[in-house]
């Protein structure tokens, strides 16, 4: 079995012959994180790399990610692709036991150290045909990022339940949400300041939400906020995702003054029919939340310009609605398989001229 210091030599060896391309095939174990440079791009081809047992760190970074200077606009790393060929497996292995609940607890790090692949303050990148397996948390995390596309993305979330015994067993239930082993282990998530991404052809399985566009102000994004960019989620197309999700297949969520806006949700299913890991997800698309996670609840104009549309539902709800949304369109949303509420509005609804609006205003 091969090691992470591998991958680091080719990446290293590509840089300073000019190639600036490195084709990782075989098996590995990461014990540390793998840096990828400016304008460079990793092929992994027929690979299984795995998180070592008892790591804390991310699997692949960009170069400038955590630094002082990648906190800078002068900083910005470009370029970077990401691209699986074959069956190209990116796996968190044993869980290490790092969570949102004891994040920076007790000398613990941050837990964005459990994303398989951090990115921030990234300007043009490009992550697809990969397999990610029993993420530790988030598998994919993207702050600051713009002009990217993560296309063709396959999940497994880990499935299991630790039962009072300590034993596992298989398959998640709403009513044993307090079992479930490993929490929280969302498949992409974008974070502030993420603008102009393609988001398309994705499926699997995951524990929480599938696709999350979330703007908040906590702690991870004070630890790799970019002095001088607009904090703001923009200009975002998700397209084509068809997993088992057991929160949400696709979120969107602000707060706390953070605007999301002009966003494109095209063809979402719920493909947990039959699934082994979960008996029936909750919703598939989710505008907003009545929970606060921040200071305070978006704005109108702070939510505005969404779009969702030809959404198939076989969870408990197949669109949910919170918050405070401008210009919202709702076509083509289905419910089948025993799913009951095809739109469940919590929010207000206005249109572009700040007038307040019902839900049968903004259905196609």
């Amino acid at each position: 079995m091969q090691n992470e210091k591998v991958i680091r030599r080719l990446i290293d060896t590509a840089v300073e012959n000019g190639t600036r391309q490195a084709v990782i095939t075989g098996d590995y174990t990461i014990n540390e994180t793998v840096f990828i440079p400016s304008d460079f791009t990793l092929i992994l081809e027929n690979c299984h790399l795995t998180m070592a047992p008892e790591t804390f760190c991310n699997m692949f970074r960009n170069e400038h990610c955590g630094s002082d200077i990648g906190r800078t606009v002068e900083g910005r790393d470009r370029n970077i692709r990401i691209l699986g060929r074959g069956k190209a497996i990116l796996d968190g292995g044993e869980y290490n036991g790092l969570s949102e609940r004891n994040s920076g607890k007790e000398g613990r790090p941050h837990i964005s150290v459990n994303n398989l692949i951090l990115f921030t303050n990234v300007n043009g990148f490009t992550i697809e045909g990969l397999h990610l397996r029993n993420q530790r948390w988030w598998a994919m995390n993207f702050i600051y990022c713009a002009h990217g596309r993560l296309s063709n993305i396959d999940f497994r979330s880990d499935d299991r339940r630790r039962l009072e015994d300590g034993s596992f067993v298989r398959g998640l239930e709403r009513s044993a949400y307090g079992d479930v082993y490993i929490k929280n282990s969302d498949g992409i998530d974008l974070r502030q300041g993420c603008h102009d991404i393609l988001i398309e052809n994705i499926s699997g399985f995951t524990e929480d939400d599938t696709v999350a566009l979330t703007g908040l102000n906590g702690t991870l994004e004070k630890l790799y906020s970019v002095e001088g960019l607009d904090s703001s989620i923009y200009n975002v197309i998700i397209r084509n995702v068809q997993s088992a999700a057991f929160c949400s297949n696709v979120r969107l969520l602000n707060q706390s003054g953070i605007k999301l806006y002009n966003v494109l949700v095209d063809g979402v299913m719920d493909a947990s029919a039959n699934s082994p890991h979960l008996t029936r997800g909750i919703y598939a698309v989710r505008v907003g939340d009545n929970h606060m996670y921040g200071d305070r609840h978006s704005t109108p104009d702070e939510t505005r310009n969404i779009t969702v549309r030809n959404v198939y539902s076989r969870g408990s709800c197949a669109v949910q609605l919170a918050g405070s949304v401008t210009n919202l369109i709702l076509d083509n949303i289905n419910i089948f398989d025993e799913c009951t509420v095809a739109v469940d509005n919590k929010a207000k609804l206005y249109n572009t001229a700040g007038e307040e609006v019902t839900l049968e205003d903004v259905l196609v």
